[in-house]
């Protein structure tokens, strides 16, 4: 019985023979190496040979009919590596038949594992036909292979490859594997792998996001292939790129399909296979190169640029899964959940450097700055294995930045990657923190373009047109966002400083009720609302709102944001001559933390409320600290010792010091989205030229404080420059314009509480004037 049940598993043709069972191809008693599928289809073919097999009913027996597959293409991998296995071809067949639009034959005699024969044979055993037959046949033979030649003449044309203007969508895999690992997991790989290519660009996060909530869709929906398609036409985007990941048999089978987003026609197919599961993500790496060629990028590109999976992320599906989960929370608005994600993703695999960069961002969006420093450093000591893309990304965006290496970077990153806007958004941000505010305007501008669905774009290329006091494009730009990336929480601390700009209070008021339903964004509003208040002189308000401020950003986990905003409230008693309460409030929560700002502002609180020189052990502190730090470097330090060189009695040291923060001084240091140090180098040598008598150079240093509003905005010390102003034309005997500078202080502090000593001082030299 075994002998009988053995034979009938062997099946015979030519040279070879077909172990069924054991699921093997030999020639000459020699296996031949053949993959599963197309295995499968030679022993349905066998079993009925001389007959027309359907495509369908291959289709049937090979695919099941819940399987996310492209079958025709599929079907053809197929039967082209059944032909190359046995010696066959397709315009002359001695195995295999194609009939156009039916399905296939097996011409060949098939024999059993018992020598007997297993159907009619159309191949070499038939009678040789008559003369007039031989005619027809090769006239149908002639006109087939001009119509298979013309097919793929005409295929070839309809071919869509992508161009350096097209974008892609990516959605998310069809799993049908029961796996739960594999859910987001090769989505992320996927991205990875697609964003390694100069050629190819993908939508952002924040884009699908922005495009989904426009749909009336959750921001965590599963991008199915018809949302996918859907945001792939809302983007105006031209490919929707799906796949799928079935288990048949003991083996895993993958596919990716890329589709016309407006007629789903199929633009390119590939598809791998892998009997282990931890080899999924190699698999992965090999049917993602194999799409970017058909998709139109070069060979050498492909090549150049392909690291593989495992190395540019992780080789641990369940670390790539929690990374991937970790970004789509992050753009649902979810940071904490999107923190946590980001640390079990470390936990699971120590060596992941983009979940520590992913960590980093999160910590940064916080303003933690020791934490995101930490994090992002680790992310930079790894970035060694990572594929191109990424060891650049991280390299352009590190922090705390050496400005002009990170520049360096990105830069590169900008010439090979033409079509990534992240290199151009973090080029913006370095020159706005260089004070090049043109240079930052055409990078974000060229970001906006790359990426136009992206909120956060749109939020630093309106602050940079405001930052020109070019506050009306601004306006317009922040209206433009709301219309084309979504009323994200992003656009509303913007849209507030252009309503300040403009002397807008309805707005401003307006903005201040729109984040207090906003979680994400609420205490930054209220900490503006807090310099506002103090810039018209209401410090009792603005004591109030710094509180709530702070104590909003505890409850949300921002430890050092909240430590800023209570510095910056006591920053302000001081320059207003509240020393006491200044030192009152430092003393409370003094040293509890500490950051790159923070460490800053507490040193300059010390240096306008102490006396004996308390500034400057953490003044030299930060020096230490901070050595490869650009923005401590040429602007944070040279302010610190110039104003305890003014503590000295040493004006013109003070104006010495700080010619290294001339070319930087009307930048943004601040690594936040609070920028509340703005401008201090400028405020603190108007200072050193008043305390040297030189009333004209002090007047100039002020003028230049009213003269950019937009960078200034609602700080302290743009309200104190008009006061300043006044000074310096009294020193020079100016008393007309003197007087106009002391009532445009006057006229802004007219409800100012009264108690403030600053003003006191402010009526009593006003009084003199006239």
């Amino acid at each position: 019985m075994a002998l009988e049940v053995r034979s009938r598993s062997i099946l015979r043709f030519g040279v070879f023979e077909v172990d069924v069972r054991a699921g093997e191809l030999r020639k000459h008693g020699v296996r031949i190496k053949l993959q599963e599928q197309p295995f499968h289809v030679l022993t349905v073919l066998l079993q009925r040979p001389g007959e027309v097999v359907t495509r369908e009913e291959l289709r049937s027996q090979n695919w099941p009919a819940d399987t996310f597959v492209d079958f025709d293409n599929s079907l053809n991998t197929a039967i082209n590596k059944l032909r190359e296995a046995l010696g066959d071809f397709a315009d002359n067949p001695r195995f295999i038949e194609t009939l156009p639009r039916r399905g296939y034959r097996f011409i060949a005699p098939v024999t059993g594992g018992d020598r007997t024969a297993r159907g009619a044979s159309l191949g070499p055993g038939v009678a040789a036909p008559s003369s007039s037959r031989k005619v027809v046949v090769a006239v149908a033979v002639v006109v087939l292979a001009g119509g298979i030649v013309g097919d793929i003449a005409w295929r070839s044309r309809q071919a869509r490859r992508l161009t350096d203007r097209d974008t892609i969508v990516v959605g998310d895999f069809i799993n049908s594997t029961g796996d739960p690992v594999f859910d987001g997991t090769l989505r992320e790989g996927l991205s990875v792998q697609l964003e390694q290519s100069p050629f190819l660009s993908l939508v952002s996060e924040e884009g699908i996001h922005q495009t989904l909530r426009m749909m009336g869709q959750q921001a965590n929906v599963r991008l199915t292939p018809g949302i996918t398609r859907e945001v792939c036409q809302r983007t105006s985007s031209t490919t929707a790129m799906t796949g799928s990941i079935a288990l048949i048999g003991t083996k895993y089978n993958l596919i990716l399909k890329a589709v016309n987003c407006v007629n789903g026609d199929l633009l390119a197919s590939t598809e791998a296979q892998t009997s282990n599961k931890s080899q999924v993500l190699d698999a992965l790496s090999k049917a993602a190169s194999e799409m970017r060629s058909k998709l139109g990028e070069s060979l050498s590109t492909v090549q150049k640029y392909n690291t593989a999976l495992e190395q540019a992320t992780t080789p641990s599906l369940e670390a790539l899964q929690a990374y991937s989960l970790g970004f789509k929370t992050m753009g649902g608005g979810d940071t904490a959940a999107a923190l946590a994600l980001f640390q079990r993703a470390t936990q699971l695999d120590r060596n992941f450097a983009m979940a520590y960069w992913g960590s980093s961002l999160v910590y940064g969006n916080l303003g933690e700055s020791l934490l995101t420093i930490e994090n992002h450093t680790r992310a930079f000591q790894l970035r060694e294995s990572l594929s191109e893309r990424e060891k650049l990304t991280i390299e352009c965006d590190h922090f705390p930045p050496d400005i002009m290496a990170a520049r360096r970077s990105c830069k590169l990153g900008e010439q090979i990657f033409p079509r990534e806007p992240f290199f151009h958004l973090d080029l913006g941000v370095y020159s706005n923190v260089l004070g090049q505010y043109e240079e930052g305007l055409k990078e974000y501008q060229e970001a906006v373009r790359l990426a136009p669905g992206t909120a956060f774009y749109y939020r630093n290329l309106a602050l940079t047109y405001l930052l020109l006091n070019r506050a009306e494009e601004a306006a317009a730009l922040a209206e433009e966002a709301r219309a084309k990336a979504g009323d994200s929480d992003f656009l509303v601390p913007i849209r507030y400083g252009i309503a300040f700009y403009r002397n807008d209070s309805a707005a401003m008021a307006r903005e201040a009720t729109d984040a207090e339903k906003r979680p994400g964004v609420v205490d930054l509003l209220l900490a503006m609302e807090a310099d506002t208040a103090a810039y018209f002189g209401h410090m009792g308000d603005a004591r109030e709102l710094s509180r709530r401020a702070a104590e909003s950003a505890d409850r949300s986990g921002g430890k050092e944001t909240a430590a800023i905003y209570n510095t910056v409230s006591a920053l302000r008693e001081a320059l207003f001559g509240n020393v006491r309460r200044a030192r009152q409030q430092l003393v409370n929560w003094k040293g509890r933390h500490a950051g790159h700002d923070l460490d800053y502002g507490i040193a300059l609180l010390l240096a306008y409320a102490a006396e004996g020189g308390e500034a400057r052990a953490p003044t030299e502190n930060l020096a230490r600290m901070y050595a490869d730090d650009s923005i401590i470097q040429f602007n944070y330090l040279p302010t610190l010792r110039a104003k305890l060189a003014l503590g000295r009695a040493k004006p013109q040291d003070a104006v010495e010091i700080l010619r290294a923060a001339a070319p930087y001084e009307l930048g943004l240091p601040a690594l936040g989205f609070y920028n509340w140090p703005n401008l201090y180098p400028v405020y603190v040598r108007g200072e050193a030229y008043l305390a040297a008598h030189q009333g004209r150079g002090a007047a100039a240093e002020f003028q230049k404080i009213l003269d950019h509003r937009g960078i200034v905005l609602n700080e302290p010390i743009g309200a104190l420059a008009h006061l300043q102003l006044g000074r310096s034309y009294a020193m020079q005997g100016d008393a007309a314009k003197a007087r106009a500078a002391y009532q445009d202080f006057l006229s802004l502090w007219k409800g100012a509480d009264p108690d403030i000593p600053i003003l006191r001082e402010a009526q009593a030299e006003y009084a003199k004037l006239k």
